[in-house]
């Protein structure tokens, strides 16, 4: 999961290079979805793990659920968010529930 995690950080660079203003708005609006608001960071970041799930998108489940667990959640949390992803997305979801176990695993997340 860890290439995972590293392969999606660097996939920006390319975008970076064919479109900084591009880069920069996507940047900043990311920056502004994960401000403290009515929501925790780490809320949102749960919210992040399990909407990864429903997607199946291997990469964003290894960067939200190291970046859950730097918001302080704990394992528990973080396979909370993913099963309920599970119930919401049925089967297809369910099954990319083991990437998320894999990542806890992998970064050590108790």
């Amino acid at each position: 999961m860890e290439e995972y995690d590293r392969n999606l950080r660097k996939s920006f660079g390319p975008i970076i290079m064919f479109d900084k203003d591009y880069a920069r708005a996507f940047m900043e609006l990311e920056d502004q979805s994960y401000k403290e608001g009515a929501l925790s960071i780490k809320t949102k970041r749960l919210m992040c793990v399990s909407i990864s799930v429903i997607l199946h998108c291997k990469s964003c489940i290894a960067f939200h659920v190291k970046e859950a667990a730097k918001e302080g959640a704990t394992r528990k949390e973080i396979m909370e968010s993913a099963l309920l992803a599970g119930t919401m997305g049925g089967g297809p979801a369910a099954a990319y529930i083991q990437f998320v176990i894999k990542a806890c695993d992998e970064f050590k997340i108790r």
